[in-house]
């Protein structure tokens, strides 16, 4: 995928740099893989805010995207590379040898008419998916299990790629983009290659009615509100926030732990942190 700049007409053009679209090969979905999408827009089930900042927004249909890549040892044939709203990333249409259709997360550099596959008897080829005790150490993967059989779940967004460094007993050692390595049971499925679009980082919005197309609300900042509203607010001109900075709720803002002290059962296949 490419980028593309724009003349500054306008204000909200100047800066402007947009998708150019150029690796879609189709603009109409395929209508039996769609389902409706009701967003909640900020809600909870009591219809409370819970999240701020959402709401609006164009109106979308979800793609169902086949995670688990569990239709094995029958070969598939990529009949279109598409646009999904719901994701930076492009998916593509695989049609398998049954006539049964899947979307599959589109890797970088897959091509209408490519053969794909699944399973054991898949070979290293950028888009197959195989079981982690298959694929040689040093590959990069997306898409992958962190329990076998529940779908892909690491390595997701555009431009990914996770290394596969070191296999030992029942599971395997990965690296993460984030510089995170982390053990991952030998059983769970990978797709070989890196995800395409790797140029969404490379986006730029340019005006706030682009951000309210995608569902996202102003932020404002408390020192502009009134006291009642914030603890920054108040104040008469251009005042200090006095005092340290907190959130809305008056908790502090900078520094200050809010991650529960209990760890979560699968930290212990952490073997190193992200940023150490």
């Amino acid at each position: 995928m490419a980028t593309r700049k724009v003349n500054p007409t306008s204000p909200g053009r100047r800066g402007l740099i947009l998708p150019d679209f150029s690796e879609l090969t189709t603009s109409a979905p395929e209508r039996s893989l769609l389902k409706s999408f009701k967003r909640n827009a900020g809600r909870n089930n009591q219809g409370r805010l819970t999240v701020r900042h959402q709401g609006g927004g164009h109106k979308r249909l979800y793609r169902m995207i086949d995670f688990k890549r569990d239709k094995v040892d029958i070969a598939a044939q990529v009949k279109s590379i598409e646009y999904d709203p719901n994701r930076n990333t492009r998916i593509c249409l695989l049609q398998y040898k049954d006539g049964e259709k899947r979307y599959i997360l589109a890797p970088l550099g897959i091509k209408v008419g490519d053969q794909l596959m699944s399973g054991l008897q898949a070979e290293i080829k950028v888009g197959n998916a195989l079981p982690l005790k298959a694929i040689p150490l040093g590959t990069m993967v997306h898409n992958v299990e962190l329990t076998a059989g529940r779908g892909g779940q690491l390595g997701r967004s555009a431009g990914t790629q996770i290394q596969l460094l070191a296999k030992e007993g029942r599971f395997c050692t990965l690296r993460l983009p984030s510089g995170e390595m982390r053990m991952v049971h030998l059983e769970c499925m990978a797709t070989i290659g890196q995800l395409g679009n790797p140029d969404a980082k490379n986006i730029q919005i340019g005006k706030a009615g682009r951000s309210r197309w995608l569902g996202i609300k102003p932020a404002n900042r408390g020192v502009v509100m009134n006291p009642i509203d914030h603890p920054h607010g108040g104040g008469e001109g251009k005042s200090p926030i006095g005092g340290k900075p907190q959130t809305p709720w008056g908790k502090p803002a900078m520094g200050y732990k809010t991650r529960r002290g209990k760890q979560n059962i699968s930290d212990r296949f952490i073997v190193k942190r992200r940023g150490k």
